[in-house]
């Protein structure tokens, strides 16, 4: 408490707009259960490591290589960031230096194109430096490097933006096809994937997802990239908690399997808000040179934080954490199915649960508004072959990382659900209103008696597990808001 206390009485000597919407977000974060599945609460620790000295500093280059003086304690931070992911992960090589998941994808992009693609042509052309190769080389190594084929599981799927979406970068980098989840019952179909790639031959066969809620056999995926011979990279992000927390282990855990693992740090890893990329040692000269090829410096006081993050992870009670969030996630969808709720494949073996409200009548960001006026914060996303598109969507995920955290169990995963599945019924369309004959995709109408049970319903499950209870709220609001 002391701590927050200075911290923002630093912060309001310049800037006391900010010191208030700090202390106006922890009382929002009070009186609403955060459902986003790629939310959650790191630890005080985790959050004071970000607040110090160490982001004066500018650490160009990989620990014990930068190109500025004066990162001797910088070095050790990072090394021992970077051994903590290894140790916790399994891996061979990790590089800790990523801002988000989407850095880190970026990073693993390139390298990947680097190691199998530039070094060769490289040795080719009897060059080791790119400063060297003459402009036809240098043309030569482009259309190389450009159209690669990168194969990903499809956005509408689950995949991520990040995963050749035509509106990121990464639609942009490679020439992209993408798998789908079966029609049937939504899942990944392996032996379809297989005669996909078959055909075509993908450069990197990409696994992972946002918003899939089974798990994935990352063993036959490998499989699958041997065959055609691509490299076979994942993206944990949404689950890497579960990996850690050994949840994941087998034929599950993707560290084993996959020449490459990215992802954040900040979800079910319950971390800072950065990425990371895990690799086999083929990939690590090529990750060591994320700058100058994808970054600039990197922000020591976050690497710090992970640090920190990553040893809590290697703990028996993170462990028994990662267990309770598979273990609510399954309470909390079998609960919205029972209570009348579209589930899509039926439940979840993961900390996320996908919900089609398109067949209650509305819209995802209808619902999406509706539960949010009641108290729960979620969000809308697109769901396989969504008739919606991905601005309205028809379908809602959320997930249980983050009220696991604040202690949630079983009971209080059936009353969400519950609460849940009677505001979506209790919400309907409103008229659109350019056209009031017509239903307006975004507006909503939600029946005032349900709307005052929910938030009376969910204020009594809050009351028992309050955000950060270290922190006295009231004090702070009296120090800072007057």
């Amino acid at each position: 408490m002391l701590a927050y206390l200075c911290n923002l009485a630093e912060t309001a000597k310049t800037s006391p707009e900010i010191a208030v919407s700090v202390v106006k977000e922890l009382e929002n974060q009070r009186t609403r259960v955060k459902l986003i599945a790629s939310e959650n609460y790191c630890s005080l620790p985790v959050q004071l490591a970000m607040g110090n000295l160490l982001t004066d500093k500018y650490a160009e280059g990989s620990p014990y290589h930068r190109f500025y003086a004066g990162n001797e304690n910088v070095d050790a931070i990072e090394d021992l960031a970077a051994k903590e992911a290894c140790s916790l992960f399994g891996a061979q090589y990790a590089n800790v230096q990523p801002h988000c998941g989407a850095d880190a994808n970026i990073l693993a992009f390139w390298a990947i194109l680097d190691t199998k693609i530039e070094k060769p042509l490289l040795q080719k052309f009897g060059e080791t430096n790119l400063y060297k190769v003459t402009d036809a080389q240098w043309n030569e190594l482009r259309a190389a490097l450009g159209n690669q084929r990168l194969l990903a599981q499809d956005y509408y799927s689950g995949g991520h933006l990040t995963h050749g979406y035509r509106y990121n970068m990464s639609g942009r980098m490679f020439d992209i096809h993408t798998y789908s989840v079966s029609k049937e019952n939504g899942l990944l179909d392996y032996d379809q994937i297989e005669k996909q790639a078959m055909d075509v031959r993908p450069f990197i066969l990409l696994a992972g997802y946002s918003a899939y809620p089974r798990k994935i056999n990352f063993k036959r995926m490998r499989e699958i990239a041997d065959k055609v011979g691509a490299v076979f990279m994942v993206d944990m992000a949404h689950f890497a908690g579960l990996v850690a927390g050994k949840v994941f282990t087998g034929e599950y855990d993707p560290v084993p399997w996959a020449h490459v693992v990215t992802t954040t740090t900040h979800k079910t890893l319950r971390g800072p808000r950065a990425g990371l990329v895990l690799a086999t040692s083929e990939f690590a000269d090529a990750l060591d040179r994320g700058c100058p090829m994808t970054m600039g410096g990197p922000l020591p006081h976050v690497i710090a934080a992970k640090a920190v993050a990553f040893r809590e992870a290697a703990s028996p009670e993170f462990r028994d954490y990662a267990k309770r969030v598979v273990e609510n996630c399954q309470t909390l969808a079998t609960s919205c199915s029972e209570n009348g709720l579209e589930v899509l494949t039926g439940g979840t073996d993961n900390h996320l649960v996908l919900v089609n409200v398109n067949s209650a009548g509305l819209t995802g960001r209808q619902a999406e508004s509706s539960l949010h006026e009641c108290h729960i914060t979620l969000n809308r996303n697109s769901l396989p072959f969504d008739p919606n598109g991905p601005w309205y969507t028809s379908g809602l995920r959320f997930g249980t990382a983050a009220p696991t955290s604040l202690g949630m169990g079983k009971d209080e995963m059936k009353e969400l659900g519950s609460i849940m599945a009677k505001v979506v019924k209790g919400t309907s369309q409103a008229p659109a209103e350019k056209d009031p004959s017509k239903k307006s995709k975004a507006k909503h109408l939600i029946d005032p008696a349900v709307k005052a049970e929910a938030t009376e319903r969910v204020k009594k499950v809050l009351e028992r597990f309050p955000v950060y209870p270290q922190l006295d709220l009231e004090f702070l609001k009296k120090a800072f808001l007057g």
